[in-house]
């Protein structure tokens, strides 16, 4: 984790995904903004976690592919991708009673070969830094020697994001990474994505959070991609009514040059503002 990752071309050609009868995603092309945070947004069932499943190369597509850097990912060996991609998912679990040490540890996983790293040796040292940064990034060292299963939703979130940063990964995927988390923590947390200069993709339902700390916005709607550019320019009022049935008044915020929106009301269905 230490240094800023070079800038990765991340981008989906004509991505489907199909179960059975049911299309989840259908011909999604874009390019992520590299070093930069998109939010992928629109309402439940709309293909956010399918998109985001598909690109950390755990969903293998029906039609189209993904690339990083050329490289169709799903080509790549699962080790290969883990060390470049890191996905962090809704839902965390284990059955394995780990301290919260042992979980961010484990995200060290795709760099280590056969044998343990030796004790005091440049390996041992560049492991326990980036450990140490990952730790601190995400706000967890007070929680080191806790047990997993007694962490609430939200310190597993935290420990989440830690395990992802120890990838060293060039890529970050988040599903709904703010969930659990209170409003100081959801600040935060994004805050602290937003600071890392990685490529990040994150799956959001507030539009708030969306408008103050997405660079690019990403919207699904029944599987396919109605909108996609600069959060100020996608985050409008009549994409929140056509994709959400929402009537919403979209303004500049008065401290900083992002949209800032104000709830009006439901729309009935079938109308727009």
């Amino acid at each position: 984790m230490t240094g800023t990752p070079p800038p990765v071309d991340l981008r989906a050609e004509g991505l489907g995904v199909r179960i059975g009868a049911a299309t989840l995603l259908d011909s999604v092309s874009l390019a992520f903004a590299p070093g930069r945070i998109t939010g992928l947004l629109g309402p439940n069932g709309a293909g956010k976690t399918t998109l985001l499943r598909a690109v950390a190369g755990l969903t293998r597509p029906s039609a189209g592919r993904v690339l990083l850097d050329g490289e169709d990912l799903h080509a790549l060996t699962a080790r290969r991708r883990a060390r470049r991609v890191a996905f962090m998912e809704q839902q965390a679990d284990t059955r394995l009673s780990l301290t919260v040490h042992q979980v961010v540890e484990l995200g060290r996983t795709p760099h280590r070969g056969r044998w343990p790293v030796p004790p005091n040796s440049a390996a041992d040292a560049h492991e326990r830094s980036v450990i140490a940064e990952a730790v601190a990034a995400a706000d967890i060292g007070h929680l080191l020697d806790r047990s997993w299963p007694t962490l609430s939703g939200g310190e597993r979130q935290r420990v989440q994001l830690a395990r992802a940063l120890v990838q060293e990964p060039d890529v970050l995927l988040l599903d709904e990474p703010t969930n659990h988390l209170d409003l100081r923590h959801q600040l935060g947390f994004l805050a602290t994505v937003r600071g890392l200069g990685i490529t990040t993709v994150a799956a959001l339902h507030d539009l708030e959070l969306a408008a103050a700390y997405c660079d690019e916005a990403a919207v699904l709607l029944d599987g396919r991609l109605v909108a996609h550019g600069r959060s100020s320019e996608v985050l409008t009022s009549p994409m929140i009514a056509d994709v959400y049935g929402v009537d919403a008044t979209v303004e500049r915020h008065p401290l900083h040059d992002r949209p800032h929106i104000r709830w009006n009301g439901l729309l009935p269905e079938g109308t727009s503002p």
